[in-house]
């Protein structure tokens, strides 16, 4: 058994045509992006074909299932039935088409796959640096149940690989994040940040219930008092002797931004707000600003400002309604500027979006 990165990989004697090195990277690739659920043609298919005309054995094709349709997360936290059936099935015309030497793992897998009932609910998994990974629990389609709040969007993860590149802004502090969705930002901010405390919001009923498992679900408690001021910003050492850090005080809140009374803004006062991907309405477009007008500019005596900045991460799918955001950041006097994206590429997703980070906070 050999580690290479956050992913672990079993690496058996199949001979001289096996080359650690070169294969490795390859098969985690495919790893990294079929827990991820990403689409079928970001994978290396072209690349696969190639291997397996030159080499005309299935050793590869049994390495890539191992590592993805058979592997023990596969089995406790598997991708949709669709998505597997899809990968199987192209995984099958690319080894149909090479000549190679059958593989009865692969029409097995399939067979299996087939026999399965869908599933309104799937899960995705995001592999950290750290070798920990992130399982989400989501709903099949983009918009369901009226929300959509159920499904991981690319702000977030462009965020979180963000936060994970500069730990040192949240070291210690106390997070509200606006517009959580089913956690995925938040989630790998308290497994890779120091913070004090993490607040978790949204309005839907049905996104807070799904919410609340996949905190559980990633080792986290709610609303437990955890954190050690003495200990913040310092790493505490396991029962098994490797370093960890210590994980923040958690609680999840239902907060409906048109409808939020003096009192539940002071007990959301934050350090740092954050929100990713919120940006889609021009009517949800005002009740942020009208919300973040009340966190930011006005404390209860009408007379004092809070030091908070706020954190909005956005995909630019309405130019529009994102100017239109800006104009009424403007109008209340929150000042913005575009903060530098992150350089190391932690989770898949397409890098041709086009996303902003803006740092917000309320002028002098």
């Amino acid at each position: 058994m050999v580690s290479n990165g956050p992913w672990r990989l079993e690496v058996h004697d199949h001979g001289p045509e096996w080359r650690e090195q070169e294969e490795g990277p390859f098969l985690l690739t495919f790893q990294r992006l079929f827990f991820a659920m990403c689409r079928l043609d970001s994978f290396p298919m072209a690349e696969l074909e190639d291997r397996l005309r030159n080499n005309r054995n299935s050793t590869l094709l049994h390495q890539i299932l191992q590592q993805t349709v058979l592997h023990p997360l596969c089995k406790k936290y598997p991708p949709s039935v669709k998505y597997r059936r899809f990968f199987l099935s192209e995984l099958i015309k690319k080894h149909e088409t090479t000549g190679a030497e059958l593989l009865d793992d692969l029409y097995n897998a399939l067979g299996e796959v087939l026999r399965s009932e869908d599933s309104p609910m799937c899960y995705k998994n995001y592999f950290l640096l750290s070798g920990e990974n992130i399982t989400l629990a989501e709903n099949v389609a983009i918009i369901s149940e009226g929300t959509t709040g159920l499904v991981t969007w690319e702000a977030a993860l462009y965020f979180a690989e963000w936060a994970m590149e500069n730990p040192e802004v949240f070291n210690c502090r106390t997070i509200l994040e606006l517009g959580s969705g089913i956690g995925l930002a938040g989630i790998a901010i308290c497994k890779t940040c120091n913070l004090k405390r993490y607040t978790f919001s949204d309005c839907h009923p049905n996104v807070l219930k799904q919410l609340r498992k996949n905190i559980i679900r990633n080792n986290l408690q709610i609303d437990s008092d955890i954190w050690n001021p003495k200990k913040c910003g310092v790493e505490v050492k396991s029962n098994n002797g490797s370093e960890e850090i210590r994980r923040p005080k958690v609680s999840v809140v239902h907060l409906d931004w048109g409808e939020i009374a003096q009192e539940q803004i002071s007990e959301l006062q934050s350090d740092i707000i954050i929100a990713t991907d919120i940006i889609y309405d021009p009517e949800v477009v005002l009740c942020l600003v009208s919300l973040l007008e009340k966190l930011l500019v006005a404390t209860p005596d009408g007379k004092m400002k809070t030091n908070s900045v706020v954190y909005l991460a956005s995909t630019i799918r309405n130019p529009e309604t994102y100017h239109q955001c800006k104009m009424e950041l403007d109008k209340i006097g929150i000042e913005y500027h575009t903060m530098k994206g992150p350089a190391t590429e932690v989770f898949p997703y397409n890098r041709c979006t086009k996303i902003e980070l803006l740092k917000l906070y309320y002028g002098t």
